[in-house]
């Protein structure tokens, strides 16, 4: 009988040492944090106490000179807590990191150093192909806060961001409602033996969830439009009482539209918000009656919705009072920048404890969802079907 022969020698069999990756050790952070340039923009990363834990681990924060003044910090605070305070802008964007709310403009681009990592917002329908083009030649790995996702799929700031713009729609329309404001008098409140005010919510999202919330703890008669089932038995659990419900059909919407005193938009879609309420609806609404789109930073889903500001926030048309302010939440900048720094700081101090942005975004697939330029490398298919641009998959590029 004829042996076989073995395709491994002896000694390939034996039991070899395996070879294991070791992480880099910690990481120290070096990060800057500009001025907010952006129009109407007034909240910032980091607060004061964020600050002093990251500092407190060893990392060092340049901040530019009342970076955090709008959002009510002052640069003694931010200085006691360990950051170095600077009036020179270059100072502050030759960081290794940069942290902003808004993204970089093309000009604070050009003061960014080569291979520097870029924390901010995208802001994908408001950027343009040359925003790309810029970050692509500075080889900059940049992040977008608004697409990091958590242990459990959300996005934390986007949902952050979203409870208090929920919260803020139906404290801004109470105000709208006051004779002081124009308004019809209205008080957002249950008097007793006094009918309580009607408010329709067009979305069960986050942001219907918690302009719910805050109506009915005022004592007000919710009634919440969505077409996703799903959506709202969520937020009928979420709210922990039975509210009215309906799916988007346009009888009862025009029906409880004609009664309502206040009609929040909430609801997105994907390249646009949909116009659910069309302008022959908001002719039969209430004269007085109040719109807040909340929407409107995609569209709107008001046909009668057109952009205001912070200043010149309101504008009547059929006798109906429309708020239209895009970035609700730098209304309440304060409030604001606690929510986004409480998502930022442990973002970072993990980043510095895989011993780097490369090691972090390998172990969590959460960050590397925000990740939209690597090394100068596009690797987000969003920004490439937006502006046709050439990308490659991440997973290619860090192993």
């Amino acid at each position: 009988m004829s042996s076989t022969t073995s395709p491994f020698s002896k000694q390939q069999l034996l039991p070899q040492e395996e070879t294991l990756e070791l992480l880099r050790k910690k990481d120290e952070l070096f990060i800057g944090i500009p001025n907010e340039t952006s129009y109407q923009e007034k909240r910032i990363c980091l607060t004061p106490d964020a600050v002093g834990a990251l500092i407190s681990h060893g990392h060092r924060i340049i901040i530019e000179t009342n970076a955090g003044k709008s959002a009510g910090f002052t640069d003694i605070e931010y200085s006691e807590a360990g950051a170095e305070i600077t009036n020179d802008v270059k100072k502050v964007f030759s960081c290794p990191i940069i942290l902003k709310v808004e993204p970089p403009s093309l000009d604070e681009i050009e003061l960014i150093n080569p291979q520097t990592l870029l924390i901010s917002a995208l802001q994908l329908k408001t950027q343009s192909k040359k925003y790309f083009e810029r970050l692509a030649s500075k080889r900059i790995t940049a992040l977008a806060f608004e697409f990091i996702k958590d242990e459990d799929g959300t996005f934390p700031a986007v949902r952050a961001l979203s409870e208090i713009a929920g919260t803020a729609s139906v404290l801004i329309a109470s105000e709208l409602l006051a004779n002081t404001n124009n308004g019809n008098g209205l008080l957002l409140g249950n008097i007793s033996g006094v009918p309580p005010t009607e408010v329709v919510i067009i979305g069960a999202g986050t942001v219907g969830e918690f302009a719910a919330r805050s109506a009915i703890g005022l004592g007000a008669n919710v009634k919440i439009f969505d077409n996703s089932l799903t959506k709202l038995r969520c937020i009928q659990a979420n709210l922990g009482r039975t509210v009215y419900t309906s799916t988007l059909q346009p009888k009862n919407l025009l029906k409880a539209l004609k009664r309502c005193d206040i009609a929040i938009g909430a609801i997105r879609g994907k390249n646009r918000s949909p116009i659910i309420v069309s302008e022959e609806m908001v002719e039969q609404m209430k004269p007085g009656s109040v719109i807040l789109d909340v929407s409107i930073d995609m569209g709107g889903c008001f046909e009668t919705s057109e952009v205001t500001t912070h200043h010149e926030h309101t504008f009547v048309k059929h006798n109906v009072i429309h708020y239209c302010v895009p970035n609700i939440p730098s209304r309440y900048s304060k409030t604001a920048s606690n929510a986004i720094s409480n998502i930022f700081t442990p973002y970072l101090l993990k980043i510095a404890e895989d011993g780097g942005i490369e090691n972090a975004i390998r172990f969590d697939k959460g960050l590397k969802n925000g990740l939209y330029f690597y090394h100068g490398v596009l690797t987000s298919k969003s920004v490439s079907d937006w502006y046709g641009l050439p990308y490659n998959d991440a997973n290619l590029l860090i192993f």
